[in-house]
């Protein structure tokens, strides 16, 4: 291994990084980081995303955010190795990042939470794209995740959600495909709207910051959320969220805002009832379309005693 990688050239871009080609060649998803791959122009894109969003989470993240940067101690000059991420993560709740070669299946992803496991990509976007985001990267997944995963309040929240995501792949074994689609459908709306682009009442209730990763690991997505008048912020409502469509390649118009992680707990707690009592077997059609491969994964989960 060590002489492959003396081989490889240095460079960990997102899509055209030859190590990730080759891992998932092999069939490779859960793999090592090979930090002496980054390149130095990997890690000055780091320092420049981080520099553009460093004032930004202090004006606009959760405070329990800001304290997991401290924690983690984050290097805004350089890629952070997931082995020293980990050493300060996980006394403080148990999860753990594990580095990924490429897109986790659904149930998989989830059933990964569930274990206290978060799947996380080690490729890095192009520096000449910094706000443009196709698919998920280091910075996505380190900067934007993982400091809200040292509280261990919200580390319930995703192994809880994994729980809810083991229940709906229980619903595979009836054979009926198009309940198992609405329940992932429902699962990725929830998903998306909290753990993704949630919105939260800051502790001292003068207003409210952002707790989503996809807001947190964007400087121009951070601020619309919280400055543009044309941004629809509305009260959680678990309804509106499980039938509410998104896209995922243009800044949001409507997000949803929780009173805190006390209240987002007890949201997945009613969302995985919702799921048992068939309330979502039937939600609203339209974004996100359900791959294959993701219905696939919670299919087998089903048929193998999930």
């Amino acid at each position: 291994m060590a002489g492959a990688l003396d081989l490889a050239p240095r460079d960990l871009t997102t899509g055209r990084a030859g190590f990730i080609e080759r891992a998932q060649s092999r069939g490779e998803l859960f793999i090592e980081q090979p930090y002496e791959l980054y390149s130095e122009s990997n890690q000055r894109t780091w320092r420049r995303l981080y520099r553009a969003l460093a004032g930004r989470w202090e004006k606009h993240a959760h405070p329990r955010f800001l304290d997991g940067v401290t924690r983690l101690a984050l290097d805004p000059d350089r890629i952070p190795r997931l082995a020293d991420i980990n050493r300060f993560l996980e006394p403080l709740s148990g999860l753990v990042a594990r580095a990924v070669s490429g897109y986790v299946p659904a149930y998989l992803f989830f059933d990964c939470l569930r274990r206290r496991e978060f799947p996380t990509t080690i490729t890095i976007r192009d520096g000449e794209w910094l706000d443009y985001l196709p698919e998920p990267d280091i910075f996505h997944d380190l900067a934007g995740h993982v400091p809200m995963h040292t509280d261990p309040a919200f580390a319930d929240v995703l192994v809880r959600f994994g729980e809810a995501a083991r229940t709906a792949a229980r619903l595979a074994r009836g054979g009926d495909c198009g309940q198992v689609e609405s329940a992932l459908k429902a699962l990725a709306r929830f998903f998306w709207f909290t753990i993704e682009f949630g919105l939260m009442r800051r502790p001292d209730g003068s207003g409210l910051c952002a707790y989503g990763s996809g807001l947190l690991s964007s400087a121009g997505e951070i601020v619309h959320a919280l400055e543009s008048p044309r941004v629809q912020r509305a009260p959680f409502q678990l309804e509106w969220v499980v039938n509410q469509g998104f896209e995922i390649d243009s800044l949001q118009p409507l997000l949803f805002v929780v009173d805190g992680f006390d209240r987002l707990e007890d949201e997945v707690r009613r969302l995985e009832r919702w799921l048992r009592a068939g309330r979502l077997d039937n939600v609203a059609p339209g974004e996100p379309a359900v791959s294959r491969e993701d219905l696939r994964s919670f299919l087998q989960a089903g048929s193998a005693g999930a």
